[in-house]
């Protein structure tokens, strides 16, 4: 038996289904906002909207994270907490520009 450690090997990358739907439950805080925005840019590519990002009611970290990726984004046309049976104030509905660009 050798003392030796098996050699470093990076993470599996597992790919996400794009829907209209994204828990933020699963990612760390940092992680947040750069998520928040590839989703935003890969659903208004597709041509879905409007979408629901799911932060959770906490604190409030995530939910301004998210919203503050959702003021600067280009493609978002508004956006507002979710009401009943869309997860209240712990999930943010946004609507997209789905049109493409000229």
């Amino acid at each position: 038996m050798s003392d030796e450690e098996p050699p470093w090997q990076p993470p599996e990358v597992v790919e996400v289904p794009i829907t209209d739907e994204l828990d933020l439950h699963w990612f760390q805080p940092r992680e947040v906002g750069p998520v928040v925005r590839d989703y935003l840019h890969e659903c208004a590519d597709r041509g879905i909207s409007p979408v629901r990002l799911i932060h959770g009611k906490g604190k409030g970290v995530a939910r301004r994270t998210v919203q503050k990726e959702l003021e600067r984004h280009p493609r978002v046309v508004s956006f507002r907490l979710g009401g009943a049976g869309e997860g209240g104030w712990g999930a943010t509905v946004a609507e997209l520009d789905v049109e493409p660009s000229v």
